[in-house]
């Protein structure tokens, strides 16, 4: 087994446990020792699972999926084709927030999780309701996104960059967020 598929069976474990699970329990599980469990325990949180260490082992914070924050960029025309490209991929679009120079910080929760989710945002933005709120950043703006591994988060990235959604960090965001 390799490390990522270790690290997927970890996640995969805590999710189904009922209880906490200790290292140890997940070390004899995955057949590696307690201290490499709690390194690949690190390792997940770092890329944005939620897991808690309590005194009788791990558990998934409320949620569980890990999630990590993507900045982007496009115009209106291509909400639709960046939503539906998160969602086949196995993501869920959390929110969507924007970092505004006067304003601050302005976010809203989306939970667009499927291609309906995606054709009913659509459909409200183009009935007027509303614009979407990367209009206020010239496009520019982030979505905190979903997923069961961390491997689909990474497939999700990767995705966004081929098509030229994902936008780089200033550095002065990377103090901020």
């Amino acid at each position: 087994m390799t490390s990522a598929e270790r690290r997927k069976k970890i996640i995969s474990l805590i999710k189904e446990s009922d209880t906490p699970l200790s290292g140890g329990a997940l070390g004899r599980e995955t057949g590696v020792s307690r201290q490499v469990v709690v390194q690949d325990i690190a390792i997940l949180r770092s890329e944005g699972c939620p897991i808690t260490a309590t005194a009788r082992g791990y558990v998934l914070d409320g949620q569980s999926r890990c999630s990590r924050l993507f900045k982007v960029h496009h115009t209106n025309e291509r909400t639709e084709e960046e939503l539906t490209l998160i969602v086949d991929l196995g993501g869920c679009v959390q929110d969507v927030m924007v970092n505004h120079k006067i304003y601050g910080k302005m976010s809203a929760p989306l939970n667009v999780k499927n291609r309906r989710d995606v054709q009913t945002f659509i459909r409200n933005i183009e009935s007027g309701k509303s614009v979407p709120l990367l209009n206020v950043t010239s496009g520019y703006h982030f979505h905190r996104i979903s997923a069961d591994t961390p491997e689909i988060l990474d497939e999700i990235e990767a995705a966004l960059s081929e098509k030229g959604f994902l936008a780089e960090l200033m550095p002065y965001e990377k103090d901020e967020l």
